[in-house]
């Protein structure tokens, strides 16, 4: 990569935390539109949100070298994102040159009191190979401007937590997003879907965290519906995919696993309602057939759900508690 290519915020900043970078970096993507501003290896402290427009005209996209860290300073104070994208000069479009902005590598620090990212406005906003630490919040996508609609693409994400019952992974409020490859931990909600539309590939959650609160925690929490889960694996939260009533998803091949014993009760699929989901190809293992391991939890029996072929640690049903709720809805073989 040729540094010169790009506004290197090197000319403005040194690289060692010493100073609050906010102001300057502030100062830089708002002088220099349809821009990419590059940040060397080092520390930049700030101690407040630097916001990009979504006005194509302003935009602006921000590049991190691998090891560049964006943290929250010590008198970090806001309830919103260290970084928000489209946060200010909101606008709706994907036809003007400059709508393709995006924040690409390197590393974000909530420093265990900050959220990370935010999309706040705009179209096709990504967010690529970027590692996010200590956030309370990894990513929020927020009520999208194409009437709800955000139209986001996060790929490569890498997400560690504060490990608190308010750290969620990715909270999703606009509709119509991409989430591919993505790996999250040391949080109480993996995926917070609050929205439809919204495509998810190849997404590891993996509860590593010490709070004793571990029941309502969860890999998935969809309460909205018409959302498209493939190769999902929920790791060692108390529910694998915790749906709410009568929503409607579409899961192929995706995976709950608990390899070692935190205690019950664990279940692969819990609905606050009615199951009307279509589940194909799921796997599930538990570590300790002692627990109350559940397949499917319902609140109320009555939904026109499927669940299609099942795969279950060592082929054995009297791993999961006697409860076999989950034949009401199972077409196909359990293996």
């Amino acid at each position: 990569m040729n540094e010169s290519s790009y506004l290197s915020v090197s000319s403005v900043l040194p690289a060692d935390g010493s100073v609050d970078a906010a102001p300057r970096i502030q100062q830089l993507i708002d002088e220099n539109p349809n821009r990419t501003i590059f940040f060397p290896d080092g520390i930049y402290k700030i101690s407040e949100p630097i916001c990009t427009p979504a006005d194509p005209r302003r935009a602006v996209s921000l590049l991190l070298s691998d090891f560049a860290v964006i943290q929250a300073a010590d008198d970090w104070d806001s309830g919103e994102a260290m970084i928000r994208l489209g946060g200010k000069h909101a606008y709706n479009s994907i036809t003007i040159n400059g709508s393709n902005y995006s924040l690409t590598g390197g590393i974000v620090d909530g420093a265990g009191r900050a959220k990370a990212v935010s999309i706040d406005s705009g179209r096709e906003t990504a967010v690529r190979n970027v590692s996010i630490k200590h956030a309370k919040v990894g990513i929020h996508i927020k009520h999208g401007a194409n009437s709800g609609s955000s139209d986001a693409d996060i790929s490569g994400v890498n997400i560690v937590g504060t490990g608190g019952t308010d750290s969620v992974g990715v909270l999703v409020e606009g509709f119509d997003n991409t989430f591919t490859n993505m790996r999250v931990a040391n949080v109480y909600v993996g995926f917070d879907l609050r929205s439809a539309g919204n495509s998810l590939r190849n997404l590891h959650p993996l509860y590593t965290s010490d709070n004793t609160d571990y029941a309502d925690s969860c890999g998935f929490r969809d309460y909205c519906g018409n959302n498209w889960y493939s190769f999902c694996y929920s790791d060692q939260f108390a529910n694998g995919f915790r749906l709410a009533d009568n929503v409607r998803d579409i899961l192929t091949d995706c995976f709950a696993f608990w390899y070692s014993d935190r205690g019950g009760p664990q279940t692969l699929i819990r609905c606050d309602g009615r199951f009307n989901s279509m589940v194909t190809n799921i796997k599930v293992g538990f570590k300790n057939r002692d627990n109350i391991n559940t397949i499917l939890a319902v609140a109320e029996p009555g939904g026109h759900g499927v669940m299609q072929n099942l795969c279950l640690n060592h082929g054995d049903e009297s791993w999961f508690d006697g409860d076999t709720t989950y034949r009401d809805y199972l077409k196909g073989d359990i293996l």
